[in-house]
């Protein structure tokens, strides 16, 4: 590994105050009205511009030591209607996934956003919102919400239906790229500044929220707000999500956004059809149109069209899971693809969704522990020196249409598209846990006479996503 110095970005707590008046998200925005009420989850109205970068927030709960209501693993109940009793393929609850649907709803209204649909096996249960996601194991939840959203609300909700269930905060981590529309933002969401002191004023609550908040990358870019209260490590059998690796592009290829037109697709296909079986159809047509069963081959997949535009989808394979959030409109288009599998290596997954997608530039996190760095064979966001750190993407596909093509030569790329990182950062927080984040830029000047991956790159860009051989179980 070797960065420069001026690649390298990392300023840890709030940035120094003669940055912040170029820096309009750590300086409190005017902010939109809100309902205090829990029931104040309804599908916004669309209005034509989407915050698409998400918000994330990771709960790690502990059992009270004491608590005569907790379940042991030999206590779990079966609560799923599908599984059948006493099979193999029964689901057993416990924990936090022994929570209702109605509390389920009161944690997603605090964050305004609904759940539209769910897939489970036997370690977590995955949600489907109108905005964004939420996954749910036995001790562990974690919610991304996009937009509008007020995310950090759900924190005092989350305390209570925990100690209901005999469970208290072990682990908080707090994650968003700095906004496009920040003055769009309720509160607590008007500035980073803002967020970390409602985390704090929750420690009356829970003296485990006492963390640290984070900024990471260049204050006059793309940057990373990390907040994260660690004091104890996590449950290993239960909490198996040592790392988390997301993927957010900006200004994603044309051709591939129009995909996700809701008006683009059949409205029905016959007199018998509903209109929630032709939101399924269109959903799964817009999830192969772009190719994204193949970025998570083998995985149980969820995935959600919106009308007029935009798309989401849940996928879990074993104790993991991969999501993708798109939201297409031009001038403002964006995808992410997040997930906390535990690959080998990251390179194949990394080519093959940006080959997805093309966009012209994107950022990569990466949040693990010390125990999964060691795991990995090899880091994305390290590959290479300073000067020569590029991702170079292969074009040949058949999910390549001739326009696209046209549109990537008129760029001078030819058959490939190649990323330079233009800076990188990281740091270590608490206890163990490894923050880092870089940027990717599109090169415009590339080979256009490039004449294809080597065999050796043909099979580290092979279609690939959640293959179970490259998943440590």
């Amino acid at each position: 590994m070797n960065i420069s110095d001026s690649e390298r970005s990392t300023s840890p707590g709030v940035s120094p105050p003669d940055i912040v008046n170029i820096l309009p998200d750590l300086i409190e925005q005017p902010q939109q009205p809100f309902d205090e009420d829990d029931h104040s989850g309804e599908i916004r109205e669309y209005n034509g511009v989407f915050e698409g970068p998400e918000k994330t927030l990771e709960v790690v709960f502990r059992k009270i030591p004491g608590f005569e209501g907790n379940l042991t693993d030999d206590e779990a109940s079966l609560s799923d209607s599908s599984a059948n009793s006493g099979g193999s393929n029964a689901i057993h609850r416990r924990g936090l996934r022994t929570l209702p649907r109605v509390d389920l709803n009161r944690i997603c209204a605090r964050a305004r956003c609904t759940i539209l649909s769910s897939v489970s096996n036997r370690y977590l249960d995955a949600y489907v919102l109108s905005e964004s996601s939420l996954f749910v194991y036995p001790y562990m939840i974690v919610l991304k919400t996009c937009g509008t959203t007020t995310l950090l609300r759900c924190v005092a909700t989350l305390i209570e239906l925990g100690r209901k269930i005999g469970l208290e905060i072990d682990w908080l981590g707090y994650n968003r790229k700095n906004f496009n529309f920040p003055g769009d933002q309720m509160f607590p969401h008007g500035s980073f500044n803002q967020e970390m002191d409602y985390l704090y004023s929750h420690r009356n609550l829970c003296e485990r929220l006492n963390g640290n908040g984070y900024t990471l990358g260049p204050v006059t870019s793309d940057h990373w707000f990390v907040f994260v209260a660690d004091h104890t490590k996590r449950y290993v059998e239960d909490n198996d999500t040592d790392r988390v690796l997301n993927i957010m592009m900006f200004d994603i290829d044309q051709s591939v956004a129009q995909k996700f037109y809701y008006d683009k697709y059949k409205a029905r296909i016959g007199p018998d059809e509903t209109e929630e079986e032709a939101t399924k159809r269109i959903s799964m047509e817009q999830t192969k149109a772009a190719g994204i069963d193949n970025l998570v081959a083998g995985a149980t997949i969820d995935p959600r069209a919106f009308e007029p535009c935009g798309y989401s989808m849940n996928a879990i394979l074993f104790h993991s899971y991969s999501t993708m959030h798109i939201t297409p409109e031009e001038g403002s288009s964006y995808a992410s693809f997040e997930t906390n599998q535990k690959l080998s290596s990251y390179t194949p997954l990394v080519s093959n969704v940006v080959r997805a997608f093309r966009p012209k530039r994107f950022v990569m996190t990466l949040m693990a522990d010390e125990g999964g760095l060691v795991q990995m064979g090899s880091n994305p966001l390290f590959e290479g020196s300073a000067s020569e750190a590029k991702i170079v993407v292969p074009l040949k596909s058949n999910s390549v249409t001739r326009s696209s093509v046209t549109s990537l030569s008129s760029l001078g790329m030819g058959n490939c598209a190649t990323y330079k990182r233009s800076n990188i950062a990281s740091i270590k927080v608490e206890d163990d846990a490894c923050c880092m984040m870089g940027n990717w830029v599109l090169e415009e000047n590339a080979d256009s006479d490039f004449a294809g991956p080597t065999e050796a790159q043909q099979e580290s860009h092979r279609a690939r996503g959640l293959s179970v051989s490259n998943y440590y179980r």
